[in-house]
């Protein structure tokens, strides 16, 4: 099997400032406003939505292929990527660019300010899907990058009948109603969460049921609520996998989708498919950063069986 994930690859720096930013900030001096915080501490994670897919889906045994526009700061993270499985043949450098980064500063209220580089997320565009004629491609992943290159991807995918999934998220508001119409239609899976799903309807034109028409499943994810697997004529409610902690929520989604995949891919039911999921997802929710998490597969069954009985048909991720 051969998943291949385009999207969003990005450093996230995050600091904090001890400190409240409220008492830094003049009312009546905005308009020449000049801060700077002196923060105790910063980390520096990797992130961005394609690789998170990716390590996940290798953690439950995939080989996925990361599709993205890197910067020249991206061996480290290659490194990092390569060493867990994943194939970063068709990560593309692009000259004189850095990875997209997110910079973050939190003070004791956590309040925010945070500030994103494109960066080399900016190319994404100049990839093309006929790229990977030498692949056997399973499903192409569409997911949030440059508006532009997400819809020439689901386009290209229809041209070369590639089966694609269309994963829209955040960048739902920067399309048009033709932009979000071509991604919709024809896709194999449609991932978004219940806001989300809202926004596609209100920016499509089209009723809940003229969405779901034009893919083949649809996954909605509902928070601490669960899920909801459209597929086949039916609806399939899935809750959530109780988690041992809280810590982050961040790149949760991701997760869901490559425990879902996974057991798509391997041929179990639409339930067992959303169960794998919601495992995946809480795994990262127990730890901070979307790629700190660590199981092997004899691990992540035994989890699951704790909860849930899958009748012995986890053992094919073995």
């Amino acid at each position: 099997m051969s998943i291949v994930c385009s999207g969003s690859v990005a450093y996230d720096y995050l600091m904090r400032f001890p400190g409240y930013f409220r008492d830094q900030i003049l009312p009546d001096h905005l308009d020449s406003i000049s801060l700077s915080f002196l923060v105790d501490d910063m980390v520096r994670l990797q992130g961005g939505v394609a690789p998170n897919v990716c390590y996940s889906l290798a953690l439950l045994g995939e080989k996925p292929i990361l599709f993205a526009a890197v910067g020249e700061d991206f061996d480290q993270y290659r490194k990092w990527l390569e060493e867990r499985g994943v194939d970063c043949r068709f990560a593309r450098v692009i000259p004189g660019k850095f990875t997209a980064s997110f910079f973050s500063n939190t003070d004791l209220a956590n309040a925010q300010i945070a500030s994103f580089y494109t960066g080399a997320m900016k190319n994404s565009a100049d990839l093309k899907v006929s790229e990977l004629k030498d692949e056997k491609v399973d499903l192409f992943l569409i997911s949030p990058s440059d508006p532009d290159a997400m819809i020439g991807y689901a386009r290209q995918c229809k041209e070369l009948g590639i089966p694609f999934g269309f994963d829209p998220s955040q960048q739902i508001v920067r399309m048009n109603r033709e932009m979000i119409r071509e991604g919709l239609d024809g896709a194999k899976f449609l991932f978004c969460n219940e806001y989300e799903f809202e926004l596609l309807k209100k920016h499509s034109e089209w009723s809940e049921e003229e969405v779901l028409d034009r893919v083949d499943c649809a996954v909605i994810t509902f928070g601490e609520k669960g899920s909801r697997i459209y597929a086949d004529g039916s609806v399939t409610t899935v809750p959530v996998y109780p988690p041992e902690r809280i810590v982050d929520p961040t790149g949760v989604g991701d997760a869901y989708r490559s425990g879902f995949l996974t057991g798509y891919y391997k041929g179990l039911d639409w339930e067992l498919c959303g169960k794998m999921g919601a495992l995946a997802s809480t795994y990262v929710l127990e730890q901070k950063g979307t790629q700190s998490h660590r199981y092997d597969r004899e691990t992540f069954i035994e989890r699951f069986r704790k909860l849930w009985d899958d009748g012995g048909r986890l053992d094919c991720l073995l």
